[in-house]
């Protein structure tokens, strides 16, 4: 388990070495100002995906970043401690712990009717998505190719290609994703707190 006030106090030991401000970072970073601060007050916990792409603004290897700050092999993450994040009813529910070395995510997603989720980057080789369809219909894209997800069905493609999410049906649309992402590209019209950007 990583301890929030301890990663909070090496973030902001590590930027004082470097003479770096926050509104450097996160331009460096692709993280927004808001989220860096949070975390080094150790009001948010940030996904694996933020967490790399701060280290990568700091010039360390995320293992580097967490060094010395877990306290637990065993982490568990209460219901009340998820972070769920609502654009216009988009929602995203980040339902893993960040453990460090360990490069995977856990979402519950909602995209309400008619709702194009927009396009993510390809992540680096060796990453790799599992999707599985809760209720209603998925529009999923992976390169050029379209997939037609109905509640029940599951899907496994590699994270190295451009992908993008839909809903173009008239109810909401529930799925679970189980991404594995050894390291985000992070495009300049994609750079927002936990990476995400909707499109309707």
């Amino acid at each position: 388990m990583i301890d929030a006030s301890a990663l909070g106090g090496r973030l902001q030991a590590l930027r004082a070495e470097r003479g770096l401000g926050l509104q450097e970072l996160a331009r460096v970073t692709g993280v927004s100002v808001s989220m860096l601060s949070a975390i080094e007050r150790a009001e948010k916990a940030p996904t694996v995906t933020v967490l790399s792409r701060v280290a990568d603004g700091l010039n360390l290897r995320l293992s580097e970043l967490l060094a010395s700050i877990e306290t637990d092999r065993v982490v568990v993450r209460r219901r009340e401690r998820q972070e769920t994040i609502d654009e216009a009813g988009w929602q995203r529910t980040i339902l893993t712990p960040v453990v460090p070395g360990v490069n995977f995510e856990w979402l519950r997603t909602t995209l309400p009717p008619h709702t194009d989720a927009g396009e993510f980057p390809a992540y680096a080789p060796g990453s790799h998505e599992f999707v599985v369809v809760v209720a209603g219909t998925l529009h999923l894209t992976v390169g050029e190719t379209g997939f037609v997800l109905d509640e029940g069905d599951s899907v496994y493609f590699p994270a190295d290609a451009v992908h993008s999410y839909a809903n173009r049906a008239g109810v909401p649309c529930e799925y679970y994703v189980a991404a594995l992402i050894m390291r985000a590209r992070v495009s300049a019209s994609r750079r927002s707190s936990d990476g995400y950007t909707m499109r309707t």
